[in-house]
């Protein structure tokens, strides 16, 4: 019994330092999560994975899908009128305005406006079914495993939901796409005659933030996305039903910044071996790390590095092929991988093959005066 009761605490441990319990810092949300944005490191959750209404946070999947399927974002876009009538907030679009789509994510993500959703919908895909139909696809691939879409706007419908470790994921793809990342990140702007003024306060309030995106119905609650940046760290927060939901976001993204920063792990251009070459007059080639890698840790918390490399090449070589990887284990677990790759270049040995005598000559020592 004394054996299995330090096994089981070890576990508890192990787990602990992976993935942080609850306890460690209180919200008021339904379901919380923070996550490292680089790394995806869950760094708190409660109830993370359990289906939820999300409200208008939907509007971030909205905006990433657009701005991948788009080609010129600066595109007139005519309004139809059976595009209109979108219960909720709103920006007053009118059957026959031309309105860049630009514009149109503005207004979705700062404003809010369910007709700006569903203008972004139709131009983007034709119809709002065919949309969703992209929406979900996104999904999948980014891994948002318990969410389903039903419209773009975020109205409450049965068949749409999410949980706050999907929306972490779905903060992380439109964090990197560049585009959403700034329209998110407006406080306000004027486009032609109509001036948008970003809903979420924390860019005002939070020193850092970077957007991202607010909702709220009744049947909802309040759900709040939010991301900001420290000593080159970003952390995403997300929260659903929750009725405290601007100080909650702060007390969470001061403690993973205090207790999780991030800490570099390699820099770009770190020598870790080098791989014997085949077929060339360069015998090794160095290998180096393809980039900088950061993750966050605690101060308790030493990963372990890991390097494999090939055996050996066969030449030609190229600069920057991959020959190899490095990895960190945390507990056992990898949680981070950098590919190793060639640092120079190896040619072929082109010299023609040394014939019987030429190669008696140079084992006996002879040489030509």
């Amino acid at each position: 019994m004394r054996k299995l009761g330090a096994a089981a605490a070890a576990a508890l441990l192990a787990f602990s330092l992976l993935c942080p319990m609850a306890w460690a810092v209180g919200t008021h949300a339904a379901s919380a999560v923070l996550m490292d944005a680089e790394s995806g490191r869950v760094l708190y959750q409660h109830d993370a994975h359990n289906p939820r209404l999300i409200a208008s946070t939907t509007k971030l999947m909205t905006a990433l899908v657009a701005v991948e399927q788009a080609g010129d974002l600066d595109q007139a876009v005519t309004i139809k009128g059976e595009w209109l009538g979108s219960e909720g907030s709103s920006i007053y679009l009118k059957e026959g305005e031309q309105i860049s789509l630009r514009a149109l994510l503005y207004g979705l993500l700062l404003q809010s406006g369910n007709d700006a959703a569903m203008a972004i919908a139709c131009h983007t895909a034709g119809d709002a079914g065919a949309f969703v139909a992209l929406m979900n696809q996104r999904a999948a691939e980014l891994g948002m495993k318990n969410s389903s879409f039903a419209n773009p706007s975020g109205l409450n419908d049965d068949n749409h939901y999410s949980t706050a470790y999907d929306m972490a994921l779905l903060a992380q793809a439109c964090l990197k796409n560049e585009t959403v990342a700034e329209i998110c990140a407006t406080q306000s702007i004027t486009v032609g005659a109509r001036t948008f003024v970003n809903h979420n306060k924390l860019l005002r309030r939070y020193e850092g933030c970077v957007g991202m995106k607010t909702g709220f119905t009744e049947k909802a609650g309040r759900t709040l996305v939010s991301a900001a940046t420290r000593d080159g760290q970003t952390l995403i927060c997300v929260t659903l039903n929750d009725g405290d939901d601007w100080n909650d976001h702060a007390k969470l993204l001061d403690y993973g910044f205090a207790t999780f920063p991030r800490q570099v792990l390699c820099r770009q251009g770190e020598v870790l071996g080098a791989v014997a070459v085949e077929g060339s007059l360069i015998p090794t080639m160095p290998v180096e790390t393809q980039g900088e890698m950061g993750y966050p840790l605690t101060e308790a918390e030493e990963p372990v590095m890991e390097v494999e490399l090939l055996r050996n090449a066969s030449a030609p070589i190229a600069p920057g092929v991959q020959l190899g990887e490095v990895r960190w284990r945390l507990d056992g677990q990898v949680v981070a991988a950098m590919p190793l790759i060639s640092q120079g270049s190896a040619w072929l040995d082109v010299r023609e093959p040394l014939g019987f005598w030429e190669k008696a000559r140079l084992l006996f020592g002879g040489e030509d005066n």
